[in-house]
This record gives C-alpha cells, sequence and structure tokens, in this order.
C-alpha cells in the first residue's frame, strides 16, 4: 500500500479554524487526521504541501515511524509548531489506514486497552456573561449534561499581576462554579501562562478552599525556572505541557519534577505514537497524563486512542458539547461524552472509529478566526470585532 495524496479541508469558527488531512492510498483506503493552528493555519496548508512532494507521496502508510522521522529531520531545520503539527494530522492519518486495514481500532494497536472508558472534562461552557450568577447557571448546566468535571480561567485579562480588586471577583466566580458543581466534580484552574510567580503562587492559596484538581499552567511556558519555583511553594497538582511540541523538549520538566500532570497536545506533538512515547516516558516520572484538546471530534478520536492504552492517562478535555457544538456534524462516528458517567468509553470501530463527511465540512469554510487572551471578553469567543 502507498500514499498517493493528501487533501486538507478547514472547518472554521469565528476563534478558531480546524484543520482536517485526508491520506489517501492506492487502495482505496483513506485516513483523516486533524489539528487546531491559533493564527497559521495557512502556514500549515503551505507546509503541508511541501512536505507532500518531498516525503508523503509514495510513502508506506503503514511504517509511521519512518515518515514521522522523515517529516520531522529531512528538512534539517528544527522542527517547531507548525511541522510538528502538520506531522501528526498525517501521522493520525496513517494510523487510522492503517486499522482500518487490518480491521481493528488504533488502540489494539499500541498495545491494547487498559481501560474501557476515558473521564471527560468539559472547556468552553463560560461563553456568557462574566458574573458569578451567568457562572453558576453555565457550570450547573456542564453537570446536567453529565459532566463530572469542568475547566476554567477566572481570571479576566490578567498579566503578571491580579490586583486586590480583580483577585475577589475571580474567587466569586470560582466559589460561584464550585457551589454549581458541588463538591464532588472536579474543578480544574486554568491560568493561561498569565501570572508572575509569585503572583501565581498567591492566587493558587486563594483558590485552595474550593479544591482544584490542578492548577494549569500558571506562569509563562519560556522559563522552567519559574514553574519550579511556583511548584515549590503550592499545594496543588501542577499542570503544563500543551505549548511544547517536542516530546524531547519534556526531557528538562522531567527532570525538574516541578509538573505533577502534563498536557501533550496529541496535534501539536507530532501525533498518537509521539504521545504515546511521552505517556510512557511519563509514567516513569510517576506523572499522569491529560491532553490538551481544543480540537474537533477527529482529535478527540486520536486522544482516546492513547488514553484507553495510557496506564497514567487521567483525563482527557473536550470543547465540543459546548463552543461550535455544531462542527460535530462534519465528522460521523464523533465520541461522545455518556451522560450516565461523564466518560468516553471504548469504541471497537477500526482505525480512528470515525470519518469526515467532506460535504458538512463545506458549510463552515475557513475565517479569520481570532483568540486573544489578554482582550475583554476573551472567554467569550465571539469575533474580536463584536466583543
Amino acid at each position: 500500500m502507498r500514499i498517493t495524496g493528501i487533501s486538507t479541508h478547514v472547518v472554521g469558527t469565528p476563534w478558531r479554524n480546524l484543520t482536517y488531512v485526508q491520506v489517501h492510498t492506492d487502495e482505496g483506503i483513506t485516513g483523516v487526521g486533524e489539528t487546531r493552528m491559533l493564527g497559521h493555519t495557512d502556514a500549515l496548508i503551505g507546509y503541508l504541501r511541501e512536505a507532500e512532494a518531498n516525503h508523503i507521496l509514495g510513502s508506506d502508510p503503514f511504517a509511521v515511524e519512518d515518515l514521522v522521522r522523515r517529516m520531522k529531520y529531512g528538512d534539517y531545520g528544527r522542527a517547531g509548531e507548525i511541522v510538528m503539527s502538520g506531522i501528526a494530522v498525517v501521522e493520525m492519518a496513517c494510523w487510522d489506514i492503517k486499522g482500518k486495514a487490518l480491521g481493528v481500532p488504533v488502540w489494539q494497536l499500541l498495545g491494547g486497552k487498559v481501560r474501557d472508558k476515558v473521564k471527560a472534562y468539559a472547556n468552553g461552557w463560560y461563553t456568557t456573561e462574566r458574573t458569578p450568577e451567568a457562572y453558576h447557571k453555565a457550570a450547573q448546566g456542564v453537570m446536567e449534561r453529565g459532566y463530572r468535571a469542568l475547566k476554567i480561567d477566572p481570571f479576566g485579562t490578567g498579566h503578571f499581576e491580579l490586583d486586590h480588586e480583580e483577585t475577589l471577583y475571580a474567587v466569586s466566580l470560582i466559589e460561584a462554579v464550585r457551589d454549581a458543581i458541588g463538591p464532588e466534580a472536579e474543578l480544574m484552574l486554568e491560568m493561561h501562562g498569565r501570572f508572575s510567580p509569585a503572583t501565581a503562587v498567591r492566587l493558587a492559596k486563594e483558590m485552595a478552599p474550593f479544591k482544584p484538581a490542578w492548577l494549569e499552567e500558571p506562569v509563562p511556558p519560556e522559563n522552567l525556572k519559574a514553574l519550579e519555583k511556583v511548584a515549590a511553594k503550592v499545594d496543588l497538582p501542577v499542570a503544563t505541557g500543551e505549548r511544547i511540541h517536542d516530546r524531547i523538549e519534556f526531557r528538562e520538566l522531567f527532570d525538574s519534577q516541578s509538573v505533577d500532570i502534563i498536557q501533550p497536545d496529541v496535534g501539536h506533538l507530532g501525533g498518537i505514537w509521539e504521545t504515546r512515547k511521552l505517556a510512557a516516558t511519563a509514567e516513569t516520572h510517576y506523572m499522569l497524563v491529560a491532553p490538551h484538546n481544543v480540537g474537533g471530534s477527529v482529535l478527540t478520536a486520536a486522544s482516546l486512542q492513547v488514553g484507553f492504552t495510557a496506564p497514567n492517562f487521567k483525563i482527557l478535555e473536550h470543547f465540543n458539547d459546548f463552543a461550535d457544538a455544531e462542527i460535530k456534524k462534519v465528522v460521523k462516528g464523533a465520541p461522545q461524552v455518556d451522560p450516565e458517567d461523564g466518560c468516553f468509553h471504548l469504541s471497537d470501530a477500526p482505525g480512528l472509529g470515525v470519518e469526515l463527511d467532506v460535504d458538512a465540512a463545506a458549510e463552515f469554510p475557513q475565517q479569520q478566526a481570532r483568540f486573544d487572551l489578554w482582550a475583554e471578553g476573551w472567554e467569550q469567543r465571539k469575533p474580536k470585532a463584536t466583543q
């Protein structure tokens, strides 16, 4: 079997463009991959056009390791977010082809399952007025859909510091959310790399009474010493990793022992097998894995293949029941959170278990998607012009 070409399809919304790549073969089997780029969608498509000619055409889709190696190192330049994301979408599609050809789900090819379900947590649910009352109501809605966990960044446009008034307001938002979801549900606290170490530590202590499940990206990701400073002074689990695009770059993070939960994005880290390798290394450091997942249903399905096979997999992020819920229709067989237990359940469907509906995807043309975490009202995920 050989790859005869790829086709790209961008599904657009005001705040995110999702890039789907179909990999076609000479035996008529087509696989699909997906990623979400922030402001780099055209750059990704441009890279894929070159990579198709240089590396992809004529390749054996079963030889995933070889194709990833050639795409990563064969152009000599150091692979960053765009290249690693391009590798990821092609790599996912190759696993999809391999599973379909053999008649088995991808998780079976990764060593088999270690669990029958993966817990989900909701994100994108607080696209509403930024008040305790509105957040309380929205959080109740998440629980009514069956979720047992959710994530929130209550810090507005905070950057490095957060003054006393804004701190009290952020606390009031978290208090309202915890009241809405009850004591048993998990509440993940997102900081989006906003703060200085001192501010992050102070805010963690302010939030501690509400029992956050983790403190996510408390400081900007570029300075590991700053993260170590936070980890040494807080009692909460620390999570980070969504903006690391090569598993080799996690080495210093592992060595520092400054994080409890790593959050690789399968769509940016080079795909399923690279993420599974990273999870294995994390296991040797007694760290959990909870992938960043802001994509649609194909990326969710790919992330679940890791989730069903990695013993140290904690939980999977899910946007698609809340922000842009209508885009789920572009993928047939889209993974769904079971309202009875708030989990994704194991699928025996071959490959990734999903298919891209090209006609449905065409209903969502590419947009000039914009997501500015430093702009007032960012949490509503509306076009900047209408904020």
